[in-house]
């Protein structure tokens, strides 16, 4: 092997040692992952091979590590070399791994040194990384600060419950920064995902959104914000989309919605000229009484759009069939776990017909009966539409044996239909606790 040539490596429980380090010298790393590196011996071994590659290196990743403050200021003293404040880095991540210690506010003034400089940084993720609220709070206010060009900030999977509200508004730090003319304005993605953040947080959560005016798209799932968080949300979605913002896709999956706090967020949207392109409101029991609203929605020019387990029924999806717009932009739609019956079925066979952009469709787990295939293929033979898959599994009554024209609808080559191939050959989805 041509050391020389080596462009990316990846260390799992490996001592880099110095005999390593000089086999690499004349190479130019662009991309390092270490996984599981604990030890005090591991981690020196992987400060001597980033301080070697510091101004070649681009993408930095750490996965089942222990990377507790005083690791991560060795880590970014071994980055941030004489003569390489114009490191080229561009992405950084660290995963399944804490970077926090459970019983202690110390934090990593390296890290928020090299965020300083990292002027080259476009992607930072901090997932399922054990973050105090108080380093959360002070990685913002620094990329706030200095203005970085950051596109991509993921912080899912940590606990923040209460770390905004917990912030001494009266303090110098992320309040001040929230107040100042900084911005995040090159921000693309933020991802708070599973943070246990409360709806008391939403507001100043919306005060940090209100900095990053490019934002596209916004992950907000697996937080127990409820209704008034998504009343908070509301006022700042329709401030970006009507100032012409380009928020293309939000994620509120999982967030002890009620159909009244959705209803509220659907009109809101229905309303604006430039409304979303993707939205998710999975796995909120939200029940029929949301379809009104939602199949409003479905007018606009949403392209995608997740509803699995929000309680539809079958009175949710007649709704859904009976008041369908004429001519419907989606192109992908999930609508599993619904328990909507034969209701289902018809929803689906007037999409097909009225939504020439479908590509796929979920329906998976929805009760649906024996009659079900007939009522889909009837509406497939009467369009040459754009449908490449329509899941139906976990659909017990189903099966290709009892209807086998199933397989005359073909995309590609490939089946278009996705269908048990005998009946109880799925595990049924049980929505009962």
């Amino acid at each position: 092997m041509d050391l020389v040539q080596i462009r990316c490596l990846r260390f799992q429980n490996v001592l880099c040692t110095a005999e390593v380090c000089d086999m690499l010298q004349h190479s130019r790393l662009e991309i390092l992952v270490f996984v599981r590196i604990i030890s005090e011996h591991e981690v020196n071994g992987v400060c001597l091979l980033l301080s070697c590659h510091a101004k070649t290196l681009l993408s930095l990743e750490f996965i089942h590590c222990q990377l507790y403050p005083a690791v991560m200021d060795k880590v970014c003293t071994s980055l941030c070399q004489p003569g390489s404040q114009n490191y080229k880095i561009q992405s950084i991540s660290i995963k399944s791994s804490p970077i926090s210690e459970s019983k202690s506010l110390t934090t990593s003034a390296g890290l928020l040194n090299f965020l300083s400089y990292a002027k080259c940084l476009q992607l930072l993720s901090f997932n399922d990384a054990k973050m105090q609220p108080s380093f959360a709070k002070m990685i913002i206010r620094t990329l706030l600060e200095f203005s970085s060009g950051l596109q991509t900030l993921d912080m899912s999977e940590n606990n923040f419950a209460g770390w905004f509200s917990t912030v001494d508004r009266s303090s110098t730090s992320l309040s001040s920064a929230l107040k100042s003319n900084t911005s995040l304005n090159s921000l693309t993605v933020l991802n708070l995902k599973g943070n246990n953040l409360q709806e008391g947080d939403m507001e100043d959560v919306c005060k940090i959104l209100a900095k990053m005016s490019s934002l596209i798209s916004l992950d907000i799932s697996d937080n127990p914000i409820t209704d008034e968080g998504i009343r908070y949300l509301i006022p700042f979605l329709e401030l970006a989309l009507q100032r012409g913002n380009p928020l293309r896709r939000l994620r509120a999956e999982n967030c002890d919605l009620s159909s009244f706090g959705v209803t509220k967020l659907l009109d809101c949207l229905a309303s604006i000229n430039k409304p979303l392109d993707m939205l998710s409101i999975a796995d909120n029991h939200l029940g029929s009484s949301v379809a009104a609203t939602l199949v409003k929605f479905l007018g606009s020019h949403v392209r995608e759009l997740n509803v699995e387990d929000i309680g539809l029924g079958p009175i949710g999806f007649q709704i859904l069939e009976e008041a369908l717009p004429r001519k419907v932009k989606l192109s992908h739609i999930n609508i599993s776990k619904n328990r909507g019956g034969i209701g289902t079925a018809h929803f689906i066979s007037r999409l097909i017909l009225q939504a020439p952009n479908l590509v796929s469709v979920d329906a998976g787990s929805n009760l649906l009966p024996p009659e079900s295939l007939e009522v889909i293929c009837n509406a497939l033979k009467q369009t040459t539409c754009n449908l490449t898959r329509l899941d139906l599994m976990g659909n017990l009554q189903l099966s290709s044996d009892i209807f086998p024209a199933v397989f005359e609808f073909k995309k590609r080559g490939k089946p278009i239909l996705l269908v048990p191939l005998q009946q109880g050959s799925c595990a049924p989805y049980d929505a009962d606790p």
